[in-house]
């Protein structure tokens, strides 16, 4: 009997007076379910005290989500965050440890949104903070006043790099996207090959060189009503099917 592949959610962490809570949204838990057919495993933000390889060495695969926080700018020597952005220290010190030691072991990940600006970050790379204050850039990020709906329609065109895997993904070069981010990548970083660029310049997708495994990122939000969205379906059966060749490769069953 197949057991299905244990993928890892790394959760932010959020006050909700007056205690903390360890959160992920609904969107990915069911998009690991549905999408990647797999086993949702929520993994609390407690920072330095969880053991990165105890925690890769019983799941499949892990998936980073998007968050309304921003990654604290001295990870990356970026300049101090105006007063009122939310950040998320122990979301930082859980996520940016897992992905170090993830790409390390081979195990495989998909990072989304807020979790792509980590893996550019943990490779070496830099943000904007604010996109759309950049010169040459749209407005990136959603109205919050707007229905769920309408914020994570689509929004803008992506161009999909030829011969890349969100290209044979998609069997197209171009595709519409949501967007719902105020950050970016102002510097990419070293050892990655893009995937993904917004009509404005802005990259939006990468794969890391090298890796072992699966070890994608994009910006925008797949996860959303991905059973609705045949590229997202895709994107997410590609990165089930690594942490099922992964969870094989670890017992020995296929």
């Amino acid at each position: 009997m197949s057991t299905k592949p244990l993928i890892g959610i790394p959760a932010d962490r959020r006050m909700l007076e007056p205690h903390p809570f360890h959160m992920v949204g609904e969107k990915y838990i069911t998009a690991v379910r549905d999408g990647a057919d797999g086993l949702p495993f929520l993994i609390p933000a407690l920072g330095n005290s969880l053991d990165a390889d105890d925690i890769l060495s019983r799941v499949d695969g892990i998936l980073l989500t998007g968050s309304p926080s921003n990654v604290e700018p001295h990870h990356y020597d970026g300049e101090p965050s105006r007063p009122g952005t939310l950040h998320d220290t122990h979301r930082d010190e859980t996520t940016l440890k897992l992905i170090r030691r993830a790409l390390d072991r081979g195990v495989p990940l998909f990072a989304i949104c807020r979790g792509y600006q980590e893996l550019n970050v943990v490779l070496g790379g830099s943000l904007h903070q604010y996109v759309h204050e950049q010169p040459g850039y749209r407005v990136h990020k959603e109205n919050p006043e707007d229905p769920l709906d309408v914020q994570y329609g689509p929004l803008h065109e992506v161009h999909l790099v030829e011969g890349g895997l969100l290209n044979k993904l998609a069997g197209t070069d171009t595709v519409m996207v949501n967007s719902l981010h105020s950050q970016g990548v102002a510097r990419l970083a070293d050892g990655v090959t893009v995937e993904a660029v917004a009509d404005d310049g802005l990259v939006e997708g990468f794969r890391v060189d090298g890796a072992r495994q699966f070890a994608l990122a994009v910006q925008w939000h797949p996860e959303w009503k991905v059973t609705e969205n045949k590229f997202s379906m895709s994107i997410f059966k590609s990165f089930g099917d690594a942490c099922r060749e992964h969870q094989a490769e670890k017992t020995g069953v296929t």
